[in-house]
């Protein structure tokens, strides 16, 4: 439901706030005051193309903002890919009109057209002479006759909905499967090739590589190691003035100095600890130098398989842990070829058996759209009757069309509004007041089935007048018990059924402005005498009265 439209520097409003109510929300006011506006702001709002030319004369710029509450479950029913969230169950839709552009927003977030049309969907109606009305493209007709189904209808496209899951299903594995069964006698060769390679170099693990380098450097220098660790072992323990026996001279110092001052205990302590320290070190670079030889086998055979991890490196992936991925690819790959011919005859098998299952669940959905398709058809032919249309024929056309998740049917409406033309689709109907009429029809029939809201009427009264608009004032007041409408009529038996009405009037006081008043009581039934007598009189007023009290 709309709550609220802020306008600022449109067209020819400064500034306007109007705060709809839920039921019937009327708007009117003289021919050229500026009705329209408000719902072109409403339809620009919701994604409809702008132009600089809206922006007021002399600005740099228009901003319209639309407030519309929301149940508390509509956020769950949205798509995650739109990227929006729902505060207060309410949705604020901004655009700002410059004149390099456009820019809209959703509760504060930029969004494309495509995510405001998503939205909008499923939210408001608007129809009038220039919008194209959901309810005339037949992309939603399928949609709605689904839904004026029962619940055992609903069961029979649930059902078929998860068969055509599975059926797809299969469809893409066999598609898949047939893929890599096309593959070449020398593909799968040169497949196998690649695989046994990598196999044969039977790869420890990943770091494989480095270790290797670091033996080859170490036995590379033999002969150095060997020569520095043996220095270093002679330096800590090999003679009169090795490093350990020079401690072992400054230990006996401080031993000899302990016996006049306890205090030095600690010193001899950490000395003693260093020189156990460097035994072990010194026993250690022996025993390293004595072992250090150096290995011309072991050396060749290092390289050698250093050579071959390089080479594998160069063909499968910079590092051998690209390799691994390459070989489990790869692997995959194979192990996919060669399931594929197992493979393919199944899954024929079980496409045929999901494929029969699928045309008989489509079959009875199809005979279950027809039934509902009589119904709904006799429904909306007196639907319309109700409204004036006495000689209306209104039918569904079901045609058959390759499976999609709704079945094998394509459904659009039908109608023909005289007796002498056969049924056309919705959209060439050319009057304004027949399609007003229809759209009001199928929208009080539908209220229901579907999630909208909000319908927003511009000029419904179009070609209409007398009996026609007392059955349209009726259907609209039944209509918004269970939803908002917001309608510009002309029709004061209309307007009189309204629960808030909109007086717009302009002002031309060296420039031209409009205005936008919510109507008390008294002023109610004033603007409602002028709409039927074109001015103000008791005779007027009394009319008025008539038509929404029912009384004098």
């Amino acid at each position: 439901m709309i709550k609220t439209l802020n306008i600022k520097d449109f067209i020819l409003i400064d500034e306007l706030e109007i705060i709809f109510d839920k039921g019937f929300n009327v708007i009117t006011g003289e021919t050229g005051a500026g009705k329209s506006i408000i719902i072109q702001a409403i339809d620009i709002a919701l994604g409809a193309r702008t132009s600089k030319e809206l922006i007021k004369t002399d600005k740099s710029r228009a901003i319209i903002e639309l407030t519309v509450s929301v149940d508390k479950d509509f956020s769950k029913n949205l798509p995650e890919n739109l990227g929006i969230e729902v505060f207060d169950n309410e949705l604020v839709f901004s655009k700002e009109i410059t004149e390099n552009g456009s820019r809209s927003r959703v509760n504060g977030v930029i969004v494309t057209q495509e995510v405001i049309k998503a939205l909008r969907e499923r939210l408001i109606d608007i129809h009038s002479q220039h919008m194209t009305y959901t309810y005339v493209q037949p992309k939603h007709h399928i949609t709605l006759l689904d839904n004026y189904g029962k619940n055992d209808h609903l069961e029979l496209l649930s059902a078929y909905r998860e068969l055509y899951a599975k059926y797809t299903e299969i469809k893409a594995k066999l598609r898949s499967a047939k893929e890599k069964s096309d593959f070449s006698e020398q593909q799968i060769e040169f497949l196998k090739y690649q695989i046994s390679e990598i196999e044969n170099a039977q790869i420890e693990d990943e770091n494989e590589d480095e270790r290797l380098k670091e033996e080859l450097n170490v036995l590379a220098n033999s002969e150095k190691l060997k020569e520095h660790t043996y220095a270093a072992y002679w330096g800590l323990y090999g003679g009169e003035q090795d490093l350990i026996s020079a401690l072992g001279k400054i230990k006996s110092s401080i031993s000899k100095a302990l016996e006049y001052d306890t205090k030095l205990a600690e010193f001899e302590e950490n000395i003693s600890t260093a020189q156990e320290m460097l035994r072990d070190a010194a026993s250690g670079l022996r025993d390293y130098s004595e072992s250090m030889e150096l290995d011309e086998e072991r050396l060749n055979t290092i390289q050698e398989r250093i050579d071959l991890l390089e080479k594998l490196k160069r063909k499968y992936g910079t590092t051998l842990a690209d390799v691994f991925e390459t070989y489990k690819k790869l692997s995959a790959e194979m192990n996919a070829i060669d399931a594929s011919a197992e493979n393919i005859e199944e899954l024929e098998q079980a496409q045929k058996e999901t494929e029969l299952a699928l045309k008989a669940a489509s079959d009875a959905l199809s005979e279950s759209r027809r039934e509902i398709a009589r119904e709904l058809s006799v429904v909306m032919t007196e639907e319309l009757e109700k409204l004036d249309m006495p000689k209306v024929r209104f039918s569904i056309d079901i045609q058959p069309c390759e499976y999609n998740q709704n079945g094998c049917d394509n459904v659009e409406f039908l109608i023909s509004t005289n007796i002498s033309e056969d049924p056309k689709p919705l959209a060439k109907i050319a009057s304004g007041g027949e399609i007003s009429r229809v759209m009001l029809a199928m929208k009080t029939i539908f209220a229901n089935s579907d999630n909208i809201n909000t319908v927003i009427f511009d000029e419904i009264d179009t070609g209409i007048s007398g009996k026609a608009s007392q059955a349209v004032a009726e259907e609209i007041s039944e209509l918004a018990k269970a939803r908002q409408i917001i309608a510009i009529t002309h029709q004061p038996i209309i307007a009189a059924k309204s629960d808030r009405h909109f007086y717009v009037a302009k002002s031309q006081d060296g420039e031209t402005r409009v205005h936008v008043y919510i109507l008390d009581e008294e002023n109610k039934v004033n603007a409602i005498a002028m709409l039927a007598a074109g001015d103000v009189t008791e005779d007027s007023v009394k009319f008025a009265k008539q038509l929404i009290y029912g009384t004098n």
